[in-house]
């Protein structure tokens, strides 16, 4: 009997062992994405303000993801560790600012921060716990304010043209690291800034050179609207996009991640 009882508990470390393997698997970098709010509701085709009310003119966090070399990723590694707003209690004010759902119909963003704890954190447990994952995006978003960094780069929301390399450039420069921008289209079919990516090393606190950058192919040129906001979700979208000239081709776009 004393034969069996510690042959079932070497098993039952056996098997915890694993499970804490699993959960820890290791990932080479972080993908650190910043979304333009215009853009996304020009995707989406619709979007709504959070309950909160209408956000700022800003870029906003879409997420901190785990990444793979080769540009695979993991994802939901581990369905016990469920999404608790609790951790987060003092971190809601600056979540609410600077990751701001704006899918419809209006949310308190505790769904999408869900989604993106469940789907990208639980990769990154070995080195984030929950509350650690948030806390870390919301000081990279600190670290790198594009808005500001575009704007003194002379890149302001207006009618003007820039170059799509100056708007990389201008990234890389303050920075020190280059960033992969993705595109989408606007309803006339202008080519504008959706999201920019910058990769983090795999404890959350550094940046580093991306191993790999999605693919992405703008125009040559970049328009700035003015960025501001009516009362309406359509006016929010069409006044706060970052438009380039699309006169060297179809967009393109292979995307390594999708919208995660």
């Amino acid at each position: 009997m004393k034969l069996v009882s510690i042959s079932f508990l070497f098993k039952l470390l056996i098997l915890q062992y694993l499970s804490i393997q699993c959960l820890s698997e290791e990932f080479d970098f972080f993908y650190f994405v910043q979304q333009w709010p215009g853009a996304y509701c020009d995707t989406k085709q619709s979007c709504c303000y959070p309950k909160t009310g209408k956000p700022a003119a800003d870029f906003g966090i879409h997420g901190l993801w785990p990444n793979y070399n080769d540009g695979s990723w993991p994802s939901n590694c581990d369905p016990d560790s469920t999404f608790d707003k609790s951790q987060i209690s003092d971190l809601m004010k600056n979540m609410e600012k600077n990751w701001p759902s704006l899918s419809c119909p209006s949310s308190n963003g505790f769904r999408f921060w869900s989604h993106e704890w469940e789907k990208h954190g639980t990769c990154a447990e070995s080195e984030l716990d929950q509350r650690e994952y948030f806390e870390t995006a919301l000081k990279l978003k600190e670290k790198v304010k594009l808005l500001q960094i575009l704007k003194n780069a002379g890149i302001e929301p207006n009618d003007e043209f820039y170059s799509i390399e100056n708007v990389s450039e201008a990234i890389k420069e303050a920075t020190g690291f280059a960033p992969g921008i993705e595109c989408n289209r606007d309803s006339a079919r202008n080519s504008q800034i959706y999201q920019v990516y910058m990769c983090v090393d795999t404890s959350g606190s550094s940046f580093i050179e991306c191993p790999l950058l999605p693919k992405s192919r703008c125009g040559d040129q970049v328009r700035n609207e003015d960025d501001s906001q009516d009362e309406h979700d359509e006016d929010f979208q069409e006044d706060n996009d970052f438009h380039y000239d699309q006169d060297d081709g179809d967009f393109q776009y292979d995307q390594v991640n999708d919208l995660k």
